[in-house]
């Protein structure tokens, strides 16, 4: 093992757990043992405690606006390939700040504790090495995180052109169950989706309400959803024109033998009121988080200014259209019934 992911790893005897502990038992010491050795993330979580928040209702949905200055670093990021080339990658292991620590996952991943929250507890979860964000090879990392994690933390996936701050080193990030308003609000959209598929093993469900449309997977087979995904990938593909990975973003939980994935299709990085000048524009990049019906902006002024119509407005232009939605479920349906 490289010497600096060596120096990274933190034992059990230095976080003091019993043989046999989950990951998420192991999460939660680790971000305890972090906040009393790590200055920078004690300050964010200092910041997250006085992180201001109002419940906007939307159409059969709610969404939740948080104003979160410490989230400036990730709806600023330069995430084009020029600045990506320039900087230092924040994730490689040789690069982190010397009082990170983390527990390795599998082998290839490190749990690290996130020192600009959104979560009450945040981790970012990055590959060893250095290699490009991609769902389609790492989709079965991610179902055995949440597996790993079901006792306290659901997972989630940004892609490289979808609110990912790192496009250029694979990584998921972990936050605590039921902080996401879509949580609560996931079984009574499912029971008004357009069911895909429902077999045996997985159930495909389209959701196309409230601007944010997406498919929902459930099943206690890890086969079958790393499966699903790729008929997912095919439809969305098909439907927009990506050659590389489509614009996505992910939400993953376990709980009871089974898996619920959300895959929110995307048109769209970032809103056009993102780019306009002077007080017309507004710093928002949504992500994974910002789907699950939490909306962050660091900035004070568009915290006081974001209404549901420019909610509106910024989900229907980062979200597929009803147009395109309809023909890419159309591709699932007639490929999932069929496997």
């Amino acid at each position: 093992m490289e010497p600096s992911i060596q120096r990274l790893l933190l034992s059990d005897r230095e976080i003091h757990l019993r043989d046999g502990s989950d990951l998420a038992a192991r999460a939660h010491i680790l971000l305890r043992q972090q906040k009393e050795t790590w200055p920078l993330l004690r300050a964010g979580y200092a910041g997250l405690a006085e992180v201001r928040t109002r419940t906007i209702a939307m159409d059969g949905f709610t969404i939740r606006v948080q104003w979160n200055p410490a989230r400036i670093v990730s709806s600023s990021a330069r995430v084009d390939d020029e600045s990506i080339r320039r900087r230092k990658c924040f994730l490689c292991p040789a690069n982190l700040l010397a009082e990170q620590r983390g527990i390795l996952f599998a082998s290839s991943y490190i749990v690290l504790c996130n020192p600009f929250p959104i979560f009450e507890e945040h981790f970012t979860i990055p590959h060893t090495t250095h290699t490009m964000q991609r769902i389609g090879s790492s989709f079965g990392t991610m179902l055995d995180l949440a597996h790993a994690m079901q006792k306290r933390y659901m997972l989630t996936y940004n892609g490289p052109k979808s609110g990912a701050s790192a496009p250029d080193h694979l990584h998921f990030q972990a936050g605590e169950k039921g902080f996401l308003p879509l949580e609560k609000e996931i079984t009574r959209l499912v029971a008004g989706g357009e069911v895909l598929a429902d077999t045996k093993t997985m159930q495909v469900v389209a959701v196309d309400a409230g601007l944010r449309r997406h498919i929902v997977l459930r099943s206690g087979e890890r086969e079958s959803l790393i499966g699903a995904l790729r008929v997912v990938e095919s439809a969305f593909a098909e439907a927009t024109g990506d050659k590389e990975e489509p614009m996505m973003n992910i939400l993953a939980s376990f709980d009871r033998g089974t898996w619920t994935v959300l895959i929110f299709p995307r048109a769209k990085h970032r809103p056009s009121m993102y780019f306009a000048q002077g007080d017309e524009r507004i710093l928002i990049s949504p992500a994974a988080v910002d789907c699950g019906g939490v909306l962050t902006t660091p900035l004070e002024k568009d915290f006081q200014r974001l209404t549901a119509d420019r909610i509106r407005e910024i989900f229907g232009e980062i979200f597929l259209s009803a147009g395109m939605f309809q023909k890419a479920c159309a591709h699932l349906s007639r490929n999932l019934t069929t496997r």
